[in-house]
């Protein structure tokens, strides 16, 4: 999901933007040499009593305040809104934040090197556990909420997002969904330039389907099979239109930076924080916001830091920043959470790798990649392309991402590459099965049409 949960602070010395060059020169500043190219890394968790499975609430002896109190001891620092904790921060680029619905994030720390990212995701994991076990919670990864309605989940209080569940439902069918039942995990990669920028991005978006294919990984709504293999996938079809979407223009000539900001600027607003205040702008317009015109904060500019929260409020498959996230696959275990940093790593970090991914995507038209996106979040690994199926592209990006890898050469204490970390997908994409495929099958088998032994059998 990654809705964004700690806002840019404001600063005296924030300054205003009087035109729309100092918005493009924002995303220009992330350019940076290969050598300083890092990979971060975020993923989210729903977090459940191990008791009556039911989703943690916020207040409580066993909430998700006192899960964040709990990892105090570990070196977290607090982040309040009002008298609420409502993220951790470690001080070297990590934070734990929380989404809507009390799924619990770690946005890891911009490392080297994917080995490194397993590491943390590793000690992240064993806090939590730790705290958990002394709470009586527990945690699964899944791409959607697999037992409980919306109703049943608890909000988590910010005031964020108050204002998007007044607005969501103005736009989309199941935006109340994106943000209170869904998981997911994203990594974050640098470039070098607006070529490069612009590479990255046609690839990523033209292979995400691929990866939502090969995590799918929410097949159960309200304890039922769905008739989806990433019913989070899905859901982002109906959740605002203005806001989330394929854009098509990134593949247009003349594509880069200048070209998303006029995107970004065209997309409705959320809110503006002053004074440690967030104040409802939903609806309003950025481009009002430059000229002076914003009708939440009448003849007042923008700031940077404004800038910085709006580009958090638009929701494509791949988001531009001063990095590119990709933002396409379900939530899931410890294996895949490093699983896909390793994918998009192997596939953009890697000259050689770049260019054969670049090949493979570079004659697919609009059409084919609109009919990607609408067919991967049912039909999965299954869905035909072309002559053949995504599962056998799966197979091709993933010998292409292992061999990017290889050439990487970054080695752990026991002189493996990061290429190991793609073993998980390559069984995925060998066996033709998902893991929805897989949960499913244990559903109509073993577990006898009962969902509870999902959180038993997955959680971590």
């Amino acid at each position: 999901m990654t809705v964004e949960c700690c806002d840019p602070p404001e600063t005296d010395s924030d300054p205003r933007i009087t035109s729309k060059r100092q918005l493009v020169e924002y995303l220009e500043s992330g350019c940076k040499p290969q050598e300083l190219w890092r990979i971060g890394t975020e993923h989210e968790k729903f977090v459940f009593r191990l008791d009556d499975l039911r989703p943690a609430p916020y207040d409580g002896p066993r909430g998700i305040k006192a899960l964040l109190e709990g990892l105090r001891r570990y070196g977290w620092r607090p982040h309040f809104e009002g008298e609420n904790l409502i993220a951790l921060e470690d001080g070297h680029g990590g934070s734990i934040t929380l989404e809507p619905g009390g799924q619990v994030e770690l946005s890891g720390a911009p490392l080297k090197t994917i080995h490194q990212t397993c590491d943390e995701t590793q000690e992240h994991l064993r806090e939590l556990r730790q705290v958990n076990q002394e709470l009586g919670l527990g945690m699964i990864g899944l791409g959607f909420q697999p037992k409980w309605p919306r109703e049943a989940i608890p909000w988590m209080p910010k005031h964020r997002y108050r204002i998007m569940k007044q607005y969501m439902p103005t736009v989309g069918r199941l935006g109340l969904d994106m943000m209170t039942r869904t998981c997911t995990v994203q990594v974050n990669l640098d470039f070098e330039s607006e070529p490069c920028m612009v590479q990255k991005f046609r690839v990523g978006l033209a292979l995400q389907p691929i990866a939502t294919a090969l995590f799918a990984n929410s097949p159960f709504t309200e304890g039922r099979p769905n008739g989806y293999q990433s019913y989070r996938s899905f859901i982002w079809t109906e959740t605002d239109p203005d806001r989330c979407g394929e854009l098509p223009f990134v593949f247009e000539d003349g594509f880069g930076f200048e070209r998303y900001v006029d995107y970004v600027l065209d997309v409705p607003m959320y809110l503006v924080i002053r004074d440690g205040r967030l104040i409802d702008a939903a609806g309003q317009s950025f481009r009002d916001f430059l000229k002076g015109e914003l009708p939440a904060l009448p003849r007042e500019l923008p700031t940077l830091s404004d800038w910085e929260t709006h580009l958090t409020t638009v929701f494509p498959e791949v988001r531009l920043k001063r990095y590119l996230e990709m933002r396409g696959a379900d939530g899931g275990p410890w294996r895949r959470l490093c699983a896909l940093p390793a994918l998009w790593v192997g596939l953009l970090y890697d000259d050689d790798a770049s260019t054969a991914a670049w090949d493979l995507v570079k004659d697919w038209t609009q059409e084919e990649r609109t009919a990607l996106r609408a067919q991967v979040p049912m039909l999965g690994l299954r869905t035909p392309f072309r002559n053949r199926t995504v599962r056998e592209v799966a197979l091709e990006v993933l010998d292409i991402a292992r061999a990017g890898l290889e050439r990487r050469a970054r080695r752990d204490g026991f002189g493996e590459t990061e290429a190991h970390f793609l073993n998980a997908l390559i069984d995925i994409a060998e066996s033709g099965e998902s893991p929805a495929d897989r949960k499913l099958k244990k559903y109509h088998g073993e577990w006898q049409g009962e969902i509870d032994p999902i959180f038993r059998e997955f959680a971590y």
